[in-house]
């Protein structure tokens, strides 16, 4: 165990007394397991790992839970590390100073289906709140592409996902309001909302845990998922953007080379030596885009409906097509998270970067965004190539780093009130962090 021994051995007590036998571990694999999330993605932070280990792991099963556990967490003094699913990337979830990791995912009630919004524990997952959200006849406005992701972990960590076409990349208006807890020893769960709410997202549970969240919902639409193929990649790039700017706009629009679609999960939709195109629309727009696809050569492959679908082609967006790229290469592969028009308009020149470099792209808010990967040499490679992805006009974020890069002079200014000991999350929240990398996308 770390230096912080005495105070967990008293804190394990009082949590076995709050939680239950069950509701606290110090087994070594549930604290191995607690204390890794993404980052074995990044060949970067890769080589870095193991960066830390829990002490203690809790499982809370409510809200109050979660605030009468970092309450106690904050009186001994012990570290404390949030945790959802642990799909995030990279590094934020790790425990780099031991201590608690607080695993939420059994904080899992939708508390309320209301008209425009829905309010869940922070351990309830996407899936299961979009679910719900579709038996009261509307659905998510943001939908992460790692659909299992919790909304407690997506909001402390999460950018963007299905949905971002029309709203954008972050969660301005999605969040309605949150409870959160502060690492003052109240261990009182405290109810905030909109604005006030929004300084709690993206900063990794630095200045404030969430326990619960109220998020915004629309209207449901007939979604259909509509698999489209094409001869090549720019016959595919030739119409995304059309395609992503139909009325009503498609919940997601994502396309790949034939190299990147043929590590992709064996499909009939996704016939071998094509490039795919997968899109989530309302199915009083399918004539409209079936058109825009054979303008380009391309053709329907097959059209699906109901959740599963929804989830299947969220999972087949954003980096999860790198994620498969990578485990079918025998070279280590890197990836960042780019955006612009230049990604279709400079396609070749923006690929040429980086040695067997290759795009995969979504169609945006505003311009197309996505996830360009090459093949990895060094963390000095990587970091040279977002001064010349800037020059063609792409805006680059490097997800190889675990700081909090979002409003962090907010995030800063609140800990100071919400953690004066530095007990969440710490190794987070560096504000004179000045790591190569451009203006995040979001």
């Amino acid at each position: 165990m770390t230096d912080t021994l005495a105070p967990v051995l008293l804190l394990e007590q009082e949590l076995k007394e709050l939680l239950g036998e069950r509701g606290v571990s110090t087994e070594p694999r549930v604290r191995e397991r607690a204390s890794v999330d993404g980052a074995a993605m990044s060949p970067i932070l890769a080589a870095q790992l193991p960066l830390g280990l829990a002490d203690l792991v809790a499982f809370p099963t409510s809200a109050e839970q979660i605030a009468a556990v970092v309450g106690a967490a904050s009186r001994h003094g012990v570290p404390v590390t949030p945790r959802g699913k642990g799909t995030g990337n990279y590094g934020q979830g790790i425990p780099f100073q031991g201590g608690l990791v607080l695993d939420t995912t059994r904080a899992r009630a939708i508390v309320e289906v209301g008209d425009g919004y829905v309010t869940a524990e922070a351990g309830a997952q996407l899936v299961v709140i979009e679910q719900a959200a579709w038996a009261a006849d509307q659905a998510l406005w943001m939908y992460p592409s790692t659909t299992q992701s919790t909304i407690g972990g997506f909001l402390a960590g999460g950018s963007g996902g299905t949905g971002t076409i029309e709203h954008g990349a972050n969660h301005m208006g999605f969040v309605l309001a949150l409870d959160v807890v502060h690492a003052d020893g109240t261990g009182d769960l405290l109810h905030v909302e909109g604005d006030e709410a929004q300084a709690y997202v993206h900063n990794y549970g630095t200045a404030g845990i969430i326990a619960r969240a109220t998020v915004r919902l629309e209207p449901l639409r007939d979604w259909r998922g509509l698999y489209a193929s094409f001869p090549d990649f720019p016959s595919a790039l030739s119409v995304l953007r059309e395609i992503g700017l139909v009325t009503p706009r498609p919940r997601l629009v994502s396309a790949d080379n034939p190299w990147i679609s043929a590590a992709l999960p064996a499909d009939e939709a996704i016939p071998s030596g094509r490039s795919s195109m997968r899109i989530l629309l309302s199915a009083d727009t399918i004539d409209e885009v079936t058109a825009l696809i054979e303008s380009a050569d391309g053709r329907v492959e097959a059209l699906r409906d109901g959740p599963q679908t929804s989830m299947r082609i969220s999972m087949l967006s954003y980096n999860h097509p790198i994620e498969w790229l990578q485990k079918s290469s025998a070279a280590p592969i890197f990836h960042l998270e780019v955006g612009g028009d230049a990604l279709v308009e400079r396609i070749a020149e923006v690929e040429a970067v980086y040695p067997g470099g290759m795009l995969h792209i979504e169609a945006g808010h505003t311009v197309p965004i996505g996830m360009l990967a090459g093949r990895y040499e060094s963390p000095e490679q990587v970091y040279a190539g977002i001064d010349a992805l800037g020059a063609l006009g792409v805006s680059v974020h490097n997800p190889h780093q675990w700081n909090v890069d979002f409003e962090v002079e907010r995030t800063v200014e609140l800990a100071r009130r919400t953690d004066p000991h530095g007990l969440l999350n710490p190794g987070k929240l560096n504000p004179d962090y000045a790591g190569p990398r451009k203006g995040a996308i979001r």
